[in-house]
């Protein structure tokens, strides 16, 4: 196998992983297509490769048709079973293993293999996360891939921490392979829209067998143009039956559990900070990657704050935080964030310059009755004293780290 040259390490994904090298557990990258997960395997190699150059590696790439003939477990467990070297620790990676049917059947016996560390990426988070944690009785680890985070988009791009490089990454998003390309409106969002092509059809309608794709196409349609709304599938339904497209509510429910799986969209759930629950109806929507909406729908004026709020919640996932939408009787909460048995309270608004705007914000978090720290993000440059103890942080400090 050839190695790129041009590889930016991600160290918050190899430095999850190291620790469990060597281990007899699977390492399982998954998230969406293009979001780099293959160049994380070659990080892995190039160390593997740098503390022990004699280590036995074997690499898999579904996508190359050099191993279009691996199409079942069985002949996965015997390509592995014939690379492989005696005596030694053998290094297995596997490229988009969804792709091989019943993949889950051959790990299960390869792991059984002392001489074998396993490593997998995948597209599809059914099949990864749920399928191979139960059929392989705890013995995986999953690692989650997201796009580039802004702070990364800075360092693949060479840009410097200002304005005008936020703009560009709320409007192109954070696909690794942008770098290679002129950040314009003609050719970004022409590969992107190809992007999401490749997504829809290969992630979500052939794995799924879906027949009616001009009704999945209007529902990503209409998933960009409510993004961070909420709604649940029977009034999805209902608003498109409204256009015209008849689909029932069950479907509806369905259709989106692919575009999930395929982690196009992510799915947020609210929950009642009285009763402390979740929900069955109700949910809120955001893009993977933003490039990929806007390349759909358009990177429109009037969606900036529903634009600032995805990325806010994408940035989120990416520090590792589980996310919900708080729910205080009739007023909302944008984001309840925990992580480490920790909980942070986020409002996100364009400006809060108005005094209705700064109630309205500060308002709903000063009605949450504990003593986790609480944050406004807005587009505002702002910097003074907390409103009654409540931080308004700017969305670029907020998405640095600052």
């Amino acid at each position: 196998m050839r190695i790129p040259e041009d590889i930016f390490e991600r160290p918050q994904y190899l430095n999850r992983v190291i620790p469990f090298m060597g281990k007899s557990l699977i390492k399982v990258f998954t998230g969406q297509r293009r979001v780099g997960k293959s160049y994380i395997l070659y990080q892995l190699i190039q160390k593997i490769q740098a503390e022990s150059p004699e280590a036995p590696i074997i690499y898999i790439n579904k996508e190359d048709l050099d191993f279009a003939f691996l199409t079942n477990a069985e002949k996965l467990h015997q390509f592995i079973k014939d690379q492989k070297k005696s005596g030694m620790l053998n290094y297995v990676f596997i490229d988009e293993i969804q792709d091989i049917d019943n993949f889950q059947i051959a790990l299960r016996s390869l792991i059984l293999d002392d001489e074998l560390d396993i490593y997998c990426t995948g597209s599809n988070a059914n099949l990864l996360s749920g399928d191979i944690a139960g059929f392989l009785s705890g013995r995986v680890i999953e690692i989650k891939v997201y796009s580039l985070s802004f702070l990364e988009f800075l360092r693949f791009h060479g840009l410097e921490n200002e304005d005008s490089a936020l703009e560009k990454f709320l409007k192109y998003g954070g696909l690794p392979y942008l770098r290679h390309l002129e950040l314009t409106d003609a050719v970004a969002f022409e590969y992107l829209k190809n992007i999401y092509t490749t997504i829809l059809y290969r992630d979500v309608v052939n794995r799924n067998s879906i027949r009616n794709t001009v009704f999945l196409e209007k529902l990503v349609l209409f998933l960009a143009s409510y993004t961070g709304s909420l709604f649940s599938a029977n009034k999805i339904s209902a608003f498109l039956k409204s256009q015209q497209v008849k689909m029932a509510p069950n479907q509806v429910q369905a259709y989106i559990s692919y575009l999930t799986n395929a982690f196009l969209i992510h799915q947020v759930p609210r929950y009642d900070l009285v009763g402390k629950r979740l929900f069955e109806i109700g949910d809120k929507y955001y893009f993977e990657n933003l490039g990929i909406r806007h390349g759909l729908w358009g990177y429109r004026p009037e969606d900036l704050g529903k634009i600032i709020e995805n990325a806010v919640h994408n940035q989120l996932l990416i520090s590792g935080y589980e996310v919900k939408v708080g729910v205080l009787g009739d007023k909302e909460v944008n984001f309840i964030c925990k992580k480490n048995g920790e909980t942070l309270y986020i409002q996100v608004a364009l400006s809060i310059k108005e005094p209705s705007t700064i109630q309205r914000e500060f308002g709903n978090l000063q009605l949450i009755d504990d003593n986790y720290p609480k944050l406004v993000i807005t587009l505002d440059d702002f910097e003074g004293n907390t409103f009654e103890g409540i931080k308004q942080v700017s969305l670029r400090k907020f998405l640095t780290g600052e």
